[in-house]
């Protein structure tokens, strides 16, 4: 409490209250004094709870309301707040220095010139301040404790002084004791300058009551923060309103607003050529009505050392109020500074966060308060110096009421302040009354306040700082987040409206950044992604569940998805599990995506029968369905096992596991553990997705009506920064005979989806037959496949069936051969007009399921895509629409 009520009873109560009283009058005075108390005051009740609702460390305001709001506005808050402690210390010091000034004035003795002597005054008595600082908070403390006394005993004496009978000095200078007409004159304003008016008032007495932070900004020096902020502030606040209203009423009520103070202006009481409040009192200043008079409350700052009883002591007050807030404020502004500089928020200013003793002074933030200050000291006015301040510590305040607000409208149950007194609205209140008051002051520094707050905060928010503080702001964004979720359950899903929301597996994202980057490039700032990854392998090696590291590995890549894991002895339950379960209401995925499975040939013929089940599953869901393959494959996981640990046991048959191959999603096995952790922090693989595509093509091959979703993947690639100058082309199947009809058509169709799509291709010969010597390779592919049943017993062939159900019948085959044929045919022309593409894009054929053996269709998938250097996209929507060329 006295730490703040020091650093409320400044410079301005001694030296500024009488002039504003002046003024304003003493009514509009008190609307000022209980103005700035109603918004401190609520601050004060805002301050107390955000301090109660934890253990408080050091840092005080900033420390209170970046733990609060989160390090987007607490970062800059605290830069401001430091900022404003620093030119406050040159607020109180000039207003020392004055004092010292007016004392060598009067024995007629000056050091250089009016306004050189208050630079020089105020520089030397900031650098002793500095010097007492830096011997630590024991000297500090000492020193408040003995300004705190100095203070109470000269504002005694100048109640005291306002009841005595003024002498004819005092008379001279405008003193009468209590008068009613005198307390009836200056109750109403009478402004005069160019600060005549109710907010330049104001905003000039508005700094004497921004000290009721000077306890928290020392949070780390006290025993109990949380019972000492909320306790202390608050008196101090009543206390010092009290004393403000008192001292303006009661200097008010006996001193008249001009005066000569000489002594031979007395006159008879009631003379006739008299004009003023004076002449009833025997004392003619009607001259002062035409020249400006050195004394009387307008005109001299010193009136409260005239009025006393005792003069020294007021000039003892002077002095204790104006060091011991300019103490408090040298103080609070490096230990603010130094705990934002250590949270790193900002680049640069870290140097002068370093801690120096058992005490952790912050001795490089002094120097740098110091310097601040003697720039400030420079200005040598103190009506100049007190309207910038003001709208910095109302930014504060504005602030401060409304981390109280936000952490209490967002419900959070982390918000418990043991502090109950006090009420969101009130506090709401509170910041918006600041704001319109900085506007009211001084617009233009208003905004310069604003705009340097919204610029450190565009800054924080574009590096995002590796910091968690639990904050009201991530409260609030789960709060919208979850509304905004339920929300989407009361409305229905439109095809004008369907966003590809893909489920892609990854397994761990960073074993398959290619897949990422591409999924990534389509989904971001659209629609949803979710990385899942089914971990098969025993409890003890499932740390892999954990999403953290691969959510940082994520973020780290700049890609926007969320990350699901599960576990589940065998691939398919798992990915079953993934694709029924993942997902929140109309946030749920509506598109697989999966790696191609190179390895299909050399794997155990079980999980090659998984992976076409898989593609089942997702028909069977309702999910679409891409499968991306590229050259040189998807899966880096043995590279980046080799690169943490190079002792790699290639003695292990990868096809251990069900998703043991190379494209499975699984880690490999190794000796050692794999840590994600380590993969997240060394390796962050390219890939050719995060390169510019150029001018190359998209190639598109629509070969069948699966909704429109093999046409909306290219779009959407193209209205991304890299595939921008990408040209997409266009391939469907046809007649030679009706080439240019169905090609117009085509393009019609394409016209009225609104793709952009103009380059058409009609593919006349999809039905022709192959070359033999592709058709050779396809034979040879399912040789090692065939049942080879043609002169075999039926209850043979039955029995190979139940223990091989992924083999073909000679049957299967033939009856499948229309379909062979057109894969190896396809392949061909994809080698024809596509060997340059950056990406084809085509629709995958179907196999019946019960219908079409697992190794039949893999040899499919193969041959259709096999050879070919761009990366190939097979996709197959699930019959819904998701294209429309309708409006409604």
């Amino acid at each position: 409490m006295i730490r703040c009520m020091l650093n409320i009873w400044g410079v301005i109560l001694y030296l500024r209250l009488p002039w504003i009283t002046a003024q304003a009058g003493i009514a509009l005075t008190w609307v000022i004094i209980l103005l700035s108390s109603a918004v401190t005051s609520i601050t004060g009740l805002s301050i107390s709870a955000i301090s109660t609702n934890g253990k408080v460390k050091s840092g005080g305001t900033y420390f209170l309301i970046s733990r609060s709001l989160g390090p987007e506005l607490g970062g800059s808050i605290g830069l401001i707040f430091a900022f404003a402690n620093a030119v406050a210390v040159a607020m109180h010091t000039v207003g020392f220095a004055e004092t010292v000034r007016d004392l060598l004035k009067e024995y007629n003795s000056q050091i250089v010139d009016p306004t050189n002597d208050i630079r020089i005054i105020g520089v030397v008595t900031v650098t002793l301040l500095l010097g007492i600082s830096l011997a630590g908070m024991e000297w500090e403390t000492k020193a408040q404790i003995l300004f705190f006394i100095v203070i109470m005993v000269s504002l005694a004496n100048y109640f005291v002084g306002t009841v005595l009978p003024p002498t004819p000095e005092k008379q001279a200078k405008g003193f009468f004791s209590y008068k009613a007409d005198i307390f009836a004159y200056n109750f109403v304003p009478h402004w005069r300058g160019n600060d005549g008016s109710f907010f330049g008032m104001f905003s000039i007495f508005f700094p004497s009551a921004t000290g009721i932070l000077a306890g928290a900004n020392i949070s780390g020096d006290l025993k109990d923060p949380t019972v000492a902020i909320p306790r202390g502030t608050l008196m101090a606040i009543f206390w010092t309103t009290l004393s403000y209203l008192a001292v303006s009423a009661t200097v008010g009520s006996c001193v008249i607003q001009d005066a000569s103070g000489n002594l031979n202006d007395s006159i008879p009481a009631g003379s006739l050529d008299c004009e003023g409040l004076a002449c009833r009192y025997g004392w003619n200043f009607t001259d002062c009505r035409e020249e400006d008079c050195p004394y009387g409350l307008i005109n001299y700052y010193q009136t409260l050392s005239m009025v006393s009883g005792f003069a020294p002591l007021i000039t003892a007050g002077i002095f204790g109020a104006t060091l011991s807030s300019a103490l408090a404020s040298l103080v609070s502004a490096p230990k603010v500074f130094q705990c934002l500089c250590k949270d790193n928020l900002y680049p640069v200013i870290g140097f002068f966060g370093k801690g120096y003793g058992k005490n952790n002074e912050p001795i490089r933030a002094y120097v740098l308060t110091y310097i601040i200050a003697v720039g400030f000291i420079l200005i040598a006015e103190l009506n100049t110096i007190a309207p910038i301040i003001s709208n910095f510590f109302l930014c504060s305040y504005a602030l401060i009421n409304f981390s109280c607000f936000h952490a209490s409208i967002t419900n959070s149950p982390g918000w418990r302040p043991s502090f109950k007194y006090y009420n969101k609205w009130v506090s709401l209140l509170g910041s918006i009354v600041s704001v319109i008051i900085m506007f009211l002051l001084t617009w233009w520094a208003a905004l310069i306040a604003i705009g340097i707050v919204f610029f450190l905060l565009a800054y924080v928010l574009y590096k995002r700082p590796a910091v968690n503080w639990g904050s009201s702001v991530q409260a609030g964004s789960y709060n919208m987040a979850l509304s905004c979720s339920v929300g989407l359950n009361n409305v229905d899903d439109h095809i004008k409206n369907y966003r590809p929301q893909c489920l892609v597996l990854t397994g761990p994202p960073s074993f398959r950044p290619a897949l990422v980057d591409f999924v990534g490039t389509i989904t971001k700032n659209l629609s949803l992604m979710i990385c899942g990854n089914v971990q098969t392998e025993s409890p003890k090696q499932k740390k892999e569940l954990t999403s953290s590291g691969h959510i940082q590995w994520l973020n780290k890549r700049k890609i926007k998805a969320f990350y699901t894991g599960v576990a589940a002895e065998k691939l398919r339950s798992g990915i079953q599990i993934l694709m029924q379960a993942t997902g929140l209401g109309r946030m749920k995925p509506n598109v697989l995506v999966m790696g191609y499975k190179r390895n299909w040939q050399t794997d155990y013929p079980w999980n090659m029968d998984s992976y076409v089940g898989i593609i089942h599953d997702a028909f069977d869901f309702n999910y679409g369905l891409c499968i991306m393959r590229m050259k040189e494959g998807l899966n880096i996981s043995r590279l980046m096992q080799a690169h943490i640990n190079p002792v790699f046991d290639r003695a292990e048959d990868p096809k251990v596991t069900e998703n043991g191959g190379k494209d499975a999603t699984a880690a490999p096995t190794a000796n050692g553990t794999l840590d994600p952790e380590t993969l997240i922090a060394e390796h962050q693989a390219s890939t050719i997705f995060q390169c510019d595509q150029g001018k190359k093509t998209i190639d598109v091959y629509w070969l069948f009506d699966d909704g429109g979703l093999t046409l909306l993947i290219p779009y959407l690639l193209t209205r991304k920064k890299r595939w921008r100058n990408c040209k997409v082309r266009v391939f469907v199947g046809g007649q030679i005979s009706r080439m240019d009809e169905e090609k117009k058509a085509i393009i019609a169709l394409l016209n009225k989806f609104r793709l952009g799509f103009q380059d058409v291709h009609v593919l006349p010969d999809t039905n022709q037959k192959p070359h033999p010597e592709h058709m050779k390779r396809f034979e040879d592919l399912i040789a090692p496949w065939k049942l080879n049943d043609g002169f075999k017993e039926e209850a043979s062939v039955n029995e190979m069936r139940k223990e091989c159900p992924w083999k073909m019948s000679d049957e299967e085959i033939q009856k499948n051969q229309a379909k062979s044929l057109r894969q190896i045919r396809l392949n061909e022309i994809l080698l024809d007009y596509s060997r340059d593409a950056a990406l084809i894009v085509i629709t995958m054929p179907v196999g019946r399921k019960g219908k079409c053996p697992s190794s039949l269709y893999m040899a499919w998938l193969e041959t259709l895509s096999q050879d070919l250097r761009p990366p190939v996209l097979l996709t197959r929507g699930n019959q819904e629409n998701v294209l429309t060329f309708y409006c409604q």
